[in-house]
């Protein structure tokens, strides 16, 4: 049952959204000469690729979790691995228009999908001005390029603003192209009721340019983070529902199966056996994501699960060939092929057979143009300050100087939540998730953009204080599992186990990539590292579909273990000392919990946490580079 609280919302949201739509066309003057520029020539010479992609009947080129898009004008920094990903969405609009040219010229079908997370990326989705939405803007350019299927991902269901956002302005837009089989907003009709409807369509049926009946579906995993009056129905239930017998009852000469969900290790099975009971030959395609890997694996001999990566570094390639078409529903193997394509010019242009002199379209253009246009807009090239190094997740060893976790918990945290901070004398150790941390730092240049790529989440810090320095230096490595007795470690393994199965449940991915990175570095560390090849720094996939699927040989990025929780240095005072322990909201539950494991004396409560200061996660940085980098 609704409150009238999301009557006040969405009047709210209507007004907001009408601001919106006038803001976009508004053109603002800034004092600031820092403006994003195109960079036809990446300061760093790229590697080509060397062979051809191989097409097939069907083809498809894969997107997923972009966020916001979220390079949109490229990874814009000189270190590797970046020039790598340094291609803008106006180069891969020109893209996809000569793809498409060419499969008109090979007489074949080539379809565009994304698998969902518009939301929650850099300045161009996160940098709007107060009183926007996020990604509103942004999305306006995905909106010209000619997806096939589109669907949900869990950034998209966070805020209820912008779930809305995408129900009015976004998915009318797609014109049944936008599914979101198992999720549901609360809206209002014509007559002030209330109604539970799908975000978008549940399924897609349509038939190719070549004439194949293509039936899709756009699942979202068992996601628990969403916002109020918005639904997730578990991937379990919704196999069940008489919409889906329905859906899948025809059967088509492809299911095409688009989602928000790992293409390994979650419930892509479920939905794939719920289709292969009722059409045991039919070819099945899966375009996964989420869990930020390039990924691939084939169900069956007649079925391949494809996942393309994050953030616009990697566009997927898929292609099936069926021979003749009395060979599409037979019980012969289906011919697949995938590729994972580094996301840059030199490799649009290869493979689009295109010079840098004829490869650009004017839609891409435009768009390119656009960009730039937002980038100014929303001041992203406002610079703070010039990052002296290079400064890595997981790149470099937790704690050292060139790790980005100790500069932000034992250097810029210190700083900037004590700035005017009448607690700025009384000591403190300073705790946040790891997590929170979602993209390196490269020396120069260090802007507002660069800003919301490292660090984005608009966290709060909360604080308890009098606690004995002597409890709370026990606290994060307890919240770590570490330096405990063995008692304590199996005793705490198990609630770290429950906590890591909620967190993905919420929707916090970071630890399935590291632990990605970290394969993909055990494994190739050595024959690749030592080769003798001038190889750059980038993804070395190992996946368990036949063939090489990088489309550009790398030497693996290193990687090291980084615990999930990190915390600043403690002060040099005695056991008995009275401190201030400070963390963000987000950890509050497994802090108080640890809290309390650590200790008996005090049973520790919601009602013993207080606000730090009004800065958030998210302003650390641009003010500790004002401070520091100048």
């Amino acid at each position: 049952m609704l409150t009238g609280h999301l009557s006040v919302t969405l009047l709210a949201l209507a007004s907001l959204s009408a601001s919106v739509v006038s803001a976009c066309s508004d053109e603002h003057a800034h004092d600031h000469g820092h403006a994003h520029q195109k960079r036809l020539f990446p300061q760093t010479q790229l590697t080509k690729p060397t062979r051809p992609l191989d097409w097939g009947d069907l083809n498809i080129i894969h997107t997923t979790d972009t966020h916001g898009k979220c390079w949109l004008l490229g990874h814009q920094h000189a270190s590797f691995p970046e020039p790598n990903y340094s291609g803008d969405f106006g180069d891969f609009s020109s893209f996809v228009q000569h793809m498409k040219q060419i499969a008109i010229e090979k007489d074949v079908d080539l379809l565009l999908v994304d698998s969902g997370d518009l939301h929650d990326g850099t300045g161009l989705s996160d940098g709007f001005p107060s009183g926007g939405i996020d990604a509103h803007d942004s999305n306006q350019f995905i909106k010209q390029l000619p997806y096939d299927i589109m669907t949900i991902g869990n950034h998209e269901l966070y805020d209820y603003i912008n779930t809305w956002d995408m129900y009015t302005n976004f998915v009318p837009a797609l014109d049944g192209k936008y599914l979101a089989s198992n999720v549901n907003i609360t809206v209002f009709d014509a007559n002030n009721n209330t109604l539970d409807v799908p975000v978008g369509n549940r399924f897609r049926k349509f038939t190719t340019g070549k004439g194949r009946k293509i039936t899709s579906l756009g699942v979202l995993f068992d996601f628990t983070g969403n916002d109020v009056n918005t639904t997730v129905q578990s991937v379990s239930d919704m196999v069940k529902e008489q919409w889906f017998a329905e859906a899948i009852a025809e059967e088509p000469d492809v299911f095409l199966l688009v989602g928000h969900m790992p293409v390994s290790r979650d419930n892509w099975p479920t939905v794939f056996n719920a289709v292969r009971a009722v059409h045991a030959e039919t070819p099945i395609i899966i375009l996964g994501g989420h869990s930020h890997i390039r990924d691939c694996n084939q169900p069956d001999g007649r079925s391949m699960a494809l996942e393309s990566g994050r953030y616009m570094e990697t566009i997927g390639w898929l292609s099936a060939k069926f021979g003749n078409s009395s060979e599409v529903n037979s019980e012969t193997n289906i011919s697949f092929s995938r590729r994972y394509l580094d996301q840059n010019r030199a490799t649009y242009e290869y493979h689009s057979q295109q010079s840098n002199h004829s490869f650009d379209t004017t839609e891409g253009q435009n768009i390119t143009q656009g960009l730039l246009d937002l980038a100014e807009k929303y001041d992203l090239s406002m610079p703070f300050g010039i990052a002296p190094q290079d400064y890595t997740i997981s790149r470099d060893p937790y704690p050292s100087n060139g790790s980005s976790l100790t500069l932000f918990i034992n250097e810029a945290a210190p700083y900037s939540l004590t700035l005017n901070n009448t607690r700025a004398n009384i000591s403190n150790i300073m705790i946040t998730n790891s997590g929170s941390q979602r993209f390196d730092i490269y020396s120069g240049t260090f802007d507002k953009n660069d800003q919301i790529a490292a660090s984005p989440f608009t966290d709060a810090f909360m604080f308890i204080k009098n606690l004995p320095l002597g409890v709370a230096q026990e606290v994060l490595p307890a919240l770590n599992a570490a330096g405990a007795d063995e008692r304590r470690k199996r005793d705490l393994g198990s609630v770290l186990q429950e906590r890591e199965q909620e967190m993905w449940k919420r929707g916090f991915v970071d630890r399935r990539y590291m632990d990605w990175l970290d394969e993909m570095d055990r494994r190739h560390d050595g024959a690749v590292k030592r080769a003798s090849q001038n190889l750059t720094l980038g993804y070395v996939t190992s996946d368990s579909c036949p063939g090489v699927g990088d489309d550009i040989l790398h030497a693996p990025l290193a990687s090291f273990d980084i615990p999930d929780f990190i915390g600043s240095d403690p002060p040099s005072l005695s056991n008995d000392t009275l401190i201030d322990l400070v963390f963000v909201d987000f950890i509050q539950e497994q802090l108080l919990e640890i809290l309390n494991e650590v200790q008996n004396t005090t049973t520790y409560t919601d009602s013993d946490v207080a606000s730090y200061t009004d800065v958030l996660s998210n302003a650390l940085l641009g003010l500790y580079a004002q401070h520091a980098w100048n």
